[in-house]
């Protein structure tokens, strides 16, 4: 009984040791992942953001054009 407890705790302790050491670059993996989900949406934003440009430069250009038509 003592045995098997002794075996229990050994492999107990030994598997919190391993889960500690498989944690030790959890935070970079974790900051790596946030600076890809900011690299796309900042991506996401700029092709937003230049369709709108777009969108509305050729909306003014055709206002000036139906201001200044005779």
């Amino acid at each position: 009984m003592e045995l098997s407890l002794r075996g229990y705790v050994w492999a107990g302790t030994l598997l919190r040791s391993l889960a500690r050491r498989d944690e030790a670059g959890e935070g970079v993996i974790s900051t790596a992942i946030a600076v890809l989900i900011m690299a796309a949406l900042g991506a996401v934003m700029w092709v937003g953001f230049q369709a709108i440009w777009g969108n509305a430069s050729s909306q003014t250009t055709n206002q000036i054009n139906t201001i200044g038509a005779p």
